[in-house]
């Protein structure tokens, strides 16, 4: 753990000589390394579990702004989630894109925070006054972001605003919430601009590594971690890199997988096999490994947890070192990806909990 903790220190100078330097305090306890440390304690524990949107909204409810915090994972097991995911899409308006208030996600974030969990970060983002979407396809537009480019001003003016948003998450000594931030991820498919389709590689890494000097040395951010988070489509470690941006910008080596847990994917043993590589990689750097998005939409095998995702994070010992396993989000009956009460894989979503590797909110607290 001392050797990782030494890495993200000699990052953080290795950015702060990046650009031109502004004054910045000493990185040993900063909550960046103060949350990296945690993590690195709670590793030797197990696989802690985390839900998009958990104290957001869930079946049959939404959060409406006050004290008391639901959760579909607390109401199915009796505990929170120890890591709780959010989207900063629409970063500048009043709701972000799955239609949460800011304001909302802002104190959620900080309520979370005080009860011990561990807050994720994801985006994605939309552009030229939101006709750019995540999704939009037909221009160039990672060269436009770059620097150099004709709409790096917008890339800066939405980094001022998750920056700006960042500050805002303070705890009560005044510090700021750490976050885990995942951005650009997935980009070894085809369905997001920044994907391999309609940027290379390099031009990729470009757009990463701007984005992360920019947070962390010219808006002197000291809270953010940062994953790197390649979809499923990699065979090998070579085919995993080809998107890194390089150590100096990446903390936590991530993979996002649903398709493989599908009918037409290629099944379990290369899910296992994939996130064998990225845990491999993580030991080889010496930095933390994460399952950062999966799941299987409306728990149509319900014995998903217990037959599926469990012995994958437990077959390997490699992978039995990963940081933590998020599943995406309780939209409504017809989109989510954990059982609510009455819904038949409930009993199973157990058995999963109360597996000794799998930590939830009370077993870190």
């Amino acid at each position: 753990m001392g050797k990782l903790i030494k890495i993200i220190i000699l990052s953080f100078i290795v950015l702060s000589c990046s650009q031109p330097a502004k004054k910045v305090e000493s990185r040993k306890e900063t909550p960046a390394i103060l949350l990296l440390s945690k993590l690195n304690k709670l590793n030797d524990k197990g696989v802690l579990f985390g839900h998009q949107d958990d104290l957001a909204y869930g079946i049959g409810w939404r959060y409406d702004g006050g004290a008391y915090l639901q959760s579909d994972v607390k109401k199915a097991t009796g505990s929170y989630p120890a890591i709780l995911g959010w989207d900063i899409g629409h970063i500048g308006d009043s709701l972000n894109i799955d239609k949460v208030p800011f304001d909302h996600i802002k104190k959620l974030i900080v309520k979370g925070d005080s009860i011990g969990a561990i807050n994720t970060i994801s985006w994605h983002p939309s552009f030229l006054n939101d006709s750019i979407n995540s999704w939009f396809k037909e221009i160039d537009m990672v060269n436009t972001l770059i620097p150099g480019g004709e709409n790096h001003q917008e890339l800066i003016y939405k980094l001022d605003l998750f920056s700006a948003f960042l500050r805002g998450l303070k705890r009560t000594d005044g510090s700021l919430v750490p976050i885990i931030f995942r951005p650009w991820h997935e980009m070894n498919g085809n369905w997001f601009w920044w994907g391999e389709d309609f940027c290379d590689n390099e031009q990729y890494k470009k757009l990463f590594q701007f984005t992360v000097n920019y947070l962390r040395n010219e808006k002197g951010l000291n809270n953010l971690l940062i994953a790197y988070s390649p979809d499923r489509q990699f065979h090998s470690e070579e085919e995993y890199l080809k998107w890194y941006p390089g150590d100096a910008y990446v903390d936590i080596m991530a993979m996002d997988n649903y398709y493989d847990f599908q009918p037409g994917g290629e099944g379990l043993d290369a899910a296992v096999n994939k996130l064998e590589i990225v845990a491999n990689v993580a030991e080889k750097k010496s930095k933390l490994a994460a399952f950062t998005e999966t799941g299987f939409d409306k728990l149509e095998h319900q014995n998903w947890y217990s037959q599926e995702l469990l012995p994958i994070l437990k077959q390997k010992e490699l992978i039995k070192k990963i940081s933590y396993v998020m599943v995406w989000r309780n939209h409504d009956t017809t989109h989510f990806y954990v059982p609510y009460k009455g819904h038949p894989s409930l009993p199973d979503f157990l058995k999963f909990k109360n597996d000794e590797q799998i930590l939830l909110l009370d077993d870190i607290n």
